[in-house]
């Protein structure tokens, strides 16, 4: 679907003296109003006592470890509950505390977060403290659970709560009611790095270190991890994330991460030194979420911890292995979702306000995939479903911006009770489950719904651009400039600029993506990809002139660096589409 491309319409007003122009019209389009918002040292995080229940969580740890019970971590089985569990594992062995291990449920067998099964697993692996990460503000029969097996529990979580909170001993989540923590855009992982930071102030109270003849550990070494989780959760990147995002990259970026992610980043054939923070997200996550998807998210937790660089560059390439299957099931299932639309006729003039997709043999590890992919091609809402059982059927949803898809599913669920067995999420991304022998009525519900907050962005769905680049900006220095002006990511928006170009060739490469060179009057040829173009109309030779929205990026090809626009919208322009459609 072709959006009309709008330039942002921001103040001219430089945010200081010495920042380039085209920075101060990108920063002033994310609604950046001083230069102290780009405060990238840690100094400009809030400090941890600013989250809710933190005290009661610190000081349940730090009776935990300094009487040395026995800790179980419950993770979750994507990116975010991978670094979220493999940063308290670390922290905690980094203060001097080994009585703990690690519980991820297995997506296909216990489904996600403290469920009842789960906690009878970490009972049996002798479970006096569980502590959650990722997870835990909807599991109220779970931590009840615990609670009945004389089990303490500590809740870290970041997702939005239900209206029943669990009854855990001590619970730190920025979106809980009554915490007035300025970022309630966390990740699980940022929450989980707060955490050990009051972890290590109590001990450090208590004269642990001391005690235990320890230096007290620089927890600001595993930002690289925060970093990760982070990105790859797609949480908005605002002020506190993007400095954890940036104190990580530049760990990464100086050789200074984990074992784990410098293999990660090695065998994606990524050069660390110029890693973005969209590498995270498109790079290390897919790799570490493979593991989760297919098999067991311990694979993604090993490699994060692994010490012995030799070992984690094994563990690295059999996530890799287990991310081209994955990427080779999510090709099918994409398939067969495309003809199940076409079979209900779905078309860019016939598309309903939210898609459902559902096969019986669609793979439950990647339908969040799935739908993601779907989502950019329609710019609707979408729900795929997957077998959890024989009646029971599970869903992952992605939406666009201005849909808030847990709300809508929690619409749906006041509308229509008994439909919905159980969901929880964010504003983009949120998760469900439900009887077989509902899904039709769920789908015209949701649908519904949706239909009533789509009216509201009708005519406002565009693709805001920072405008055009002069011939000095489209060049290999101001790319450079351009990939250490972030992080940017979700709601901070890479920049995204337009112009015209003339077409001087164009061919497909890996079979679904456009090659382009274009010339622009006043640079002269340039070099232009577009990913994953409809190939019912590109390649397209009766195409001279085209208007795109593109970023500005640096190619490294056999060691040579060259300026490529990554091609994000082609269109002819109106005026050419006019003039051809005459001449036809």
């Amino acid at each position: 679907m072709i959006l009309p491309i709008v330039r942002r319409d921001v103040e001219a007003t430089p945010l200081a003296p010495h920042l380039h122009p085209v920075l101060n019209r990108i920063y002033r389009g994310r609604n950046v109003h001083s230069i102290d918002e780009l405060e990238h040292s840690l100094k400009g995080l809030t400090h941890f006592n600013q989250l809710k229940g933190m005290h009661q969580a610190a000081t349940l740890l730090a009776e935990t470890v300094v009487s040395g019970k026995r800790l179980i971590i419950v993770g979750d089985f994507d990116a975010d509950g991978a670094t979220s569990t493999s940063l308290c594992m670390l922290a905690l062995r980094m203060m001097g505390f080994d009585n703990v291990d690690y519980l991820v449920p297995n997506r296909f067998d216990f489904g996600y977060g403290l469920s009842v099964p789960i906690v009878d697993v970490a009972k049996q692996q002798g479970a006096e403290t569980i502590m959650t990460v990722d997870n835990g503000i909807a599991c109220v029969e779970g931590v009840a659970h615990a609670k009945s097996l004389g089990i303490s529990v500590l809740v870290t979580d970041h997702h939005l709560p239900g209206d029943t909170l669990p009854n855990a001993d001590a619970m730190v989540n920025p979106n809980q009611p009554g915490c007035h923590f300025p970022s309630k855009n966390l990740a699980g992982v940022g929450v989980a790095f707060y955490i050990m930071l009051a972890l290590k102030s109590q001990l450090q109270q208590q004269g642990w270190f001391d005690s235990q003849r320890l230096p007290a550990p620089n927890l600001a070494s595993l930002l690289d991890i925060v970093a990760v989780g982070t990105v790859a959760d797609v949480v908005p990147l605002d002020k506190h994330n993007r400095i954890l995002v940036h104190q990580g990259l530049q760990r990464i970026r100086a050789g200074q991460c984990r074992p784990g992610i410098r293999a990660l980043i090695d065998v994606a054939n990524r050069d660390s030194a110029h890693l973005t923070s969209t590498d995270l997200g498109f790079v290390i996550g897919p790799r570490l979420n493979a593991a989760g998807r297919l098999d067991d998210m311990s694979q993604g937790i090993a490699c994060l911890m692994e010490e012995d660089a030799m070992q984690a560059r094994m563990i690295a390439a059999e996530l890799d292995a287990l991310n081209q299957e994955r990427r080779e099931i999510e090709t099918g299932m994409k398939a067969q979702a495309e003809q199940v639309l076409e079979k209900l006729n779905v078309n860019e003039g016939n598309i309903p306000a939210a898609l459902v997709i559902y096969q019986a043999d669609f793979h439950q590890g990647v339908i969040g995939i799935v739908a993601g992919r779907l989502k950019e091609k329609y710019l609707k809402p979408v729900i795929a479903f997957a077998h959890q059982d024989d009646d029971v059927i599970k869903g992952s949803a992605r939406s666009i911006p201005g849909i808030h898809i847990r709300d809508v599913l929690d619409e749906v669920n006041t509308k229509y009770p008994q439909v919905i067995s159980k969901f929880g999420g964010h504003a983009m991304a949120a998760g469900l489950s439900l009887p077989l022998k509902n899904l039709e009525a769920f789908q015209q519900a949701f649908v519904e719904i949706t239909q009533l907050h789509m009216s509201k962005l009708e005519g406002h769905q565009v693709l805001l651009s920072d405008g055009a680049l002069s011939k000095d900006e489209l060049s290999l220095s101001f790319a450079h400039v351009l990939r250490q002006a972030g992080p940017f990511g979700q709601g901070f928006e890479s920049p995204l600029f337009d112009g015209h170009f003339t077409v001087v060739s164009q061919r497909l490469v890996g079979e679904k993506h456009l090659k382009l060179v274009l010339r622009d009057e006043s640079v002269g040829e340039i070099d232009a990809i577009a990913f994953n173009v409809d190939l019912k109309a590109w390649p397209n030779a009766s195409v001279s002139r085209v208007h795109i929205a593109y970023r500005l990026d640096v190619n490294v090809f056999r060691g040579q660096e060259s300026v490529q626009l990554i091609v994000e919208q082609i269109s002819e322009p109106e005026s050419t589409r006019a003039e051809n459609a005459t001449n036809r």
